[in-house]
């Protein structure tokens, strides 16, 4: 099933790099995703002093309904706000209940440009690399249910306020709220569910942001299709490395009785508990198993084809410890409540959609044929019905009239095996030979890596 980037995949924005420029003889910086890399020299700092000081900027942050500044520090000789935002839990009722969602804003000057920067997820601790190439101003926002934006009450368990739409009218009040004082050009940006993110903003307030800027965003247009993810595995990295990671899945579950007490004795100690979600440690354990390869790719490059073991020819002990440290991933219930990635699960059985992989190399040995799918991971309280209305509806509207949006993929990387198709008005694609779940402009090869970088500086009106 694979979610966007938690666990292997919790994609989709934690786990996924918006890596920084790398360019000699410039300055280390560190993305949201915890990738690091150097800042181009180049990146205009002159002409950014016509600002406002941080006391103005908080009595301005003050003066909007509903914001409240709860800290400001310093960060790199700027100052840095923690914000709370009050957003209706439901903006066809405005009026009705609320909840705060929570934000930062490094602010360097008010005419500097502005970069939208959205995990999917949590707050993004970091800085992007789109926010470093332009010097600019960087709003992170927490997505709606996660963490602590996550309404109070009877509203925080109801989850059909959990959508697309309902994330991209907060993206839209909070971003009208702080044009009041961020007067430059705005640059949405996010890898994997930030860049979904990013992109749905942009498709329902187009008029908010004067560009977009996403990494490894998936883009399942058709829940029931998903011969691009079928397509991939079987050509991506080579044939001998394909066959040797099937061979290895497979053994995982023809030697299910004796490397299930490994499983269940690890989960015991790690105090992991399966009961309210995927039911018990079999199923767990075969979950695990059926994401191994797709984590494997996500994370790892060709390289580490050379690792793999003979499958028939490794102990137990062999198997399982390699298959630890390369994608056996565990679900458990602790990780897939209300308060961690489970919010992302929801949105995926409802409206993201997932990859539903045939895995026929695994015939005869798999006990639950339908596990893999959102729902298996989900509490009751949040398993949902699927929709496929919204996303393929987005898929038209960029592939149509999107304006000024870049998207870049990673060869290896099975989220991007079903991107989006920009349309042919100032809008472009690229993908990043050789890479993972962490592509990045600084992967570019030349000369695509410099025109990435025209076109940003272009849209943002930074020379």
């Amino acid at each position: 099933m694979r979610n966007k980037g938690i666990s292997a995949l919790v994609c989709a924005g934690l786990t996924a790099g918006v890596a920084v420029l790398a360019t000699a003889g410039t300055a280390t910086a560190r993305d949201g995703a915890g990738q690091t890399g150097a800042v181009r020299a180049d990146s205009v700092r002159a002409g950014s002093t016509a600002s406002a000081t941080a006391e103005d900027v908080r009595e301005r942050l003050e003066k909007i309904p509903g914001m409240t500044v709860v800290s400001v520090t310093d960060k790199e000789g700027y100052p840095f706000y923690s914000l709370t935002y009050r957003q209706p839990v439901d903006h066809k009722r405005p009026h009705k209940a609320t909840f705060t969602q929570r934000l930062t804003l490094w602010h360097k000057s008010t005419d500097r440009p502005t970069v939208l920067y959205t995990t999917g997820y949590g707050i993004g601790s970091g800085t992007s690399a789109v926010t470093r190439l332009l010097d600019a101003n960087q709003v992170s926002l927490e997505h709606r249910y996660f963490l602590q934006s996550r309404p109070q009450g009877a509203a925080g368990d109801d989850w059909t306020k959990m959508t697309v739409q309902q994330e991209a009218a907060d993206e839209h009040r909070l971003t009208q709220a702080l044009r009041s004082i961020e007067k430059g050009k705005w640059i949405g940006t996010g890898a994997s569910k930030g860049g979904m993110t990013a992109t749905y903003h942009e498709r329902f307030y187009p008029e908010d942001l004067d560009a977009v800027v996403a990494f490894v965003a998936p883009n399942d247009k058709n829940n029931r299709d998903d011969s691009g993810y079928e397509r991939f595995f079987a050509t991506v990295g080579t044939k001998e490395c394909r066959a040797a990671l099937n061979a290895v899945q497979r053994e995982m579950l023809v030697r299910r009785d004796a490397l299930l007490p490994k499983f269940e004795a690890d989960a015991k100690a790690n105090g992991q508990t399966f009961e309210e979600t995927l039911g018990t440690t079999d199923r767990a354990y075969e979950f695990a198993v059926l994401d191994q390869v797709w984590n494997f790719w996500q994370s790892g490059s060709i390289d580490n084809c050379a690792t793999v073991p003979d499958a028939k020819k490794a102990t137990d002990d062999e198997l399982y410890s390699w298959s630890k440290g390369h994608g056996l991933s565990v679900y458990y219930d602790e990780d897939l409540g209300v308060n961690s990635s489970g919010p992302y699960y929801r949105q995926a059985a409802t409206q993201l959609g997932w990859a539903d992989l045939k895995f026929k190399h695994l015939k005869g040995v798999r006990h639950y044929p339908d596990i893999y799918q959102p729902n298996s991971v989900l509490p009751a309280a949040m398993r949902g019905s699927y929709n496929n209305a919204t996303i393929a509806d987005v898929d038209r509207w960029v592939k149509t009239r999107g304006q000024r949006m870049m998207f870049i993929y990673g060869e290896n990387d099975p989220w991007s095996a079903e991107k989006f198709t920009p349309s042919h008005r100032d809008s472009y694609r690229y993908e990043v030979p050789g890479a993972n779940h962490g592509a990045s402009i600084a992967k570019l090869p030349e000369p695509q890596q410099s025109r990435v970088i025209a076109t940003i500086k272009r849209w943002a009106d930074v020379k």
